[in-house]
């Protein structure tokens, strides 16, 4: 009979999680109308992106398509090309949309749907973490660390592990978050 600890693994399994929101995100990409390939207008740039993100959060999450939240999706997909091409990233990004460059606005709408995938995605294992962990009696809980270790203590850091392993114990909710992409990580190693 599987533990719960078990079952929380199997339920933030990267098929589960990661891939089922990647495919998600996708499918919503590949929904979208794609209506030209390059784009020379601020205007116009600031726009496709805001439909963009608000149709990825749509057919994902099947949030209901607001117009009036128009500087929430720009903010996000700034902070998105800040992180990717540094604080000049949106001017950097509406010079590969224009120039078509670097795969150009495609490639622009890919790096932001990837960036909402893993947003969405961390979003969802987190909630499903903390639920379990703040469930947890202080006993539970080093019941569920002990298991964990016996179970994955191998695919952990060596530093984490030694001794009485105080730093999973003290971070052991951000352990189970980072679970997924290890599996992940250790799946690919035979591919």
């Amino acid at each position: 009979m599987p533990s719960k600890l078990d079952l929380l693994l199997e339920s933030i399994d990267p098929a589960r999680t990661l891939d089922r929101v990647s495919a998600s995100v996708d499918r919503a990409v590949n929904a979208f109308s794609m209506r030209r390939g390059a784009i020379d207008n601020w205007d116009e740039f600031e726009r496709y992106l805001v439909d963009f993100c608000r149709h990825i959060e749509h057919v994902t999450l099947k949030f209901p398509k607001k117009t009036e939240e128009t500087k929430v999706y720009w903010t996000r997909c700034s902070n998105i090309l800040s992180d990717r091409y540094g604080p000049n990233g949106v001017k950097n990004a509406f010079d590969i949309v224009r120039n078509g460059k670097e795969g150009g606005l495609y490639g622009i709408l890919k790096l932001i749907a990837e960036k909402m995938t893993e947003q969405y995605a961390r979003n969802e294992i987190s909630a499903r973490v903390n639920q379990y962990v703040n469930n947890l009696s202080f006993d539970e809980l080093e019941a569920a660390v002990a298991e964990y270790l016996k179970k994955y203590g191998h695919l952990l850091p060596r530093e984490w592990t030694e001794g009485s392993a105080v730093r999973i114990k003290i971070h052991f909710a951000r352990v189970l978050e980072k679970h997924p992409e290890i599996i992940r990580q250790m799946r690919s190693v035979g591919r």
